[in-house]
């Protein structure tokens, strides 16, 4: 049988503002009764009915608004529990108004995520698929919303759930070993339960490895502008910002602190942070504006560090993008230390065009698709939990008594099962649900 909630639950599904429809969700034990309330005799499960909504349909007592109306018996709705929806119009006053009706029936309004957590519940979906629905709302790219719908049907957790079938039957083999010692077992037994332990292991150390990739498909690809002052990092951002978003000046430490400006390449979320210049100083705010800079360096999936013409850097960073300025004033070299250098001249536009195209080759890089096709990581708690069960699975290999080997495996199974949700979350549920909106 469904759970169903004790407390029938309502929020508006849609954002406010200016709109034509307005959606209010409503789900828990209630909902059948408090439905009746507000528009008398239901419709058919799953179909939409235009009806008008009253405070109390019994004696047909205010009308609030007309409005479509899905009522969805559980288990087969979003929740797993009874509930309906009201596609409203959308002026505030019509939905105060059939919010405070609800309250009245005896609902009240749904905490961040408490739709999905019900869902959750009742088994209509596991952990992963609900931080891809969670995912899924919040993507302001392509390439998020191709790596959350993916999550949402179920891409990683079939994954995860098959390495967890393959470990139970490890587990099995192992129990058996432990079970009886004194049988004649076949040797290509034990043989073979250490050769899957070893093919699991490759298999999350590669998922591991091309987790970032997936990480930086959610949040963003993060870049870097550094170099010493006066190298032309405030104009480079300015010139990706497509307008004045820092100030430029011929006066050296203009810039003292971090400035981000947000935008999309190659279809990816990407974050310019212009830092400070780098070089010794003993004013203090400057001395802190290079504090960040560098620790921003270290932050950032790609650095662009910056020189002028004439003035080659002593050091480059790892995983730097070298941008030599002012080719209209100067040489710029062709390498640096053997790293190629894209010429530039922020002033009369020479090289920018090339020099975008090879931005949009990083992020493509950074956020290419696993070479397996498999399905990426999204999230630091999968890749933790992932580490916990490679470790776990390493620490069984080393295990010279079987028991012991067979409490590493029931430990890498544990692992599995808390990234999905089958076992031991509660502690992560308000971490993991607190990151929804009201009314999902």
């Amino acid at each position: 049988m469904a759970y169903q909630g004790e407390e029938t639950i309502f929020a508006l599904s849609t954002g406010l503002g200016r709109a034509a429809i307005a959606v209010m969700r409503v789900s828990g034990a209630g909902s059948e009764a408090l439905l009746q309330r507000l528009i008398g005799k239901l419709p058919g499960a799953r179909r939409a009915a235009l009806r008008r909504v009253w405070q109390d349909a019994t004696t047909q007592d205010n009308l609030l608004d007309e409005a479509l109306v899905l009522w969805f018996p559980g288990p087969h709705s979003y929740t797993g529990e009874d509930g309906f929806e009201l596609h409203l119009h959308a002026g505030p006053a019509v939905i105060k108004a059939v919010a405070g009706a609800l309250v009245e029936g005896g609902a009240r309004p749904a905490e961040a995520g408490e739709f999905t957590r019900r869902a959750f519940m009742n088994g209509r979906m596991d952990l992963v698929e609900a931080e891809g629905i969670s995912d899924l709302v919040e993507a302001e790219t392509e390439s998020q919303r191709k790596l959350a719908l993916a999550q949402t049907d179920g891409a990683l957790s079939r994954l995860y759930q098959n390495w967890a079938d393959r470990l139970k039957r490890v587990l099995a083999h192992q129990e058996a070993l432990i079970d009886f010692p004194d049988e004649d077992l076949p040797p290509e037994v034990e043989q073979g339960l250490l050769d899957e332990i070893h093919s699991l292991i490759a298999a999350m150390q590669s998922h591991i490895q091309e987790g970032d990739r997936g990480e930086r498909i959610r949040r963003g690809v993060v870049f870097a502008i550094t170099g010493p002052p006066n190298a032309g990092k405030s104009s480079l951002l300015n010139w990706l910002a497509d307008r004045d978003a820092a100030i430029v000046s011929p006066m050296a430490g203009t810039t003292r602190d971090a400035i981000e400006i947000s935008g999309i390449l190659a279809g990816v979320r990407v974050t310019f942070v212009d830092t400070a210049g780098l070089r010794e100083t003993e004013d203090a705010i400057e001395a802190e504006g290079v504090k960040r800079a560098l620790f921003h360096v270290k932050q950032a999936d790609c650095v662009l560090q910056m020189f002028a013409a004439g003035d080659e850097p002593q050091e480059v960073f790892p995983a730097s993008v070298l941008i030599g300025n002012k080719l209209d004033l100067g040489v710029v070299p062709k390498e640096v230390q053997g790293h190629p250098v894209m010429a530039v001249s922020l002033e009369t536009g020479q090289g920018l065009d090339q020099l975008k195209a090879l931005l949009e080759q990083k992020v493509e890089a950074l956020t290419a698709s696993s070479a397996s096709g498999a399905p990426l990581l999204t999230r630091a708690r999968h890749k933790a939990g992932v580490k916990e069960a490679c470790a776990c699975l390493e620490a069984a290999l080393q295990q010279e008594w079987p028991e012991m080997r067979g409490e590493e495996l029931r430990l890498a199974m544990r692992a599995l099962g808390r990234l999905t949700g089958h076992v031991g979350v509660e502690d992560l549920l308000d971490a993991v649900f607190g990151q929804f909106c009201i009314g999902k």
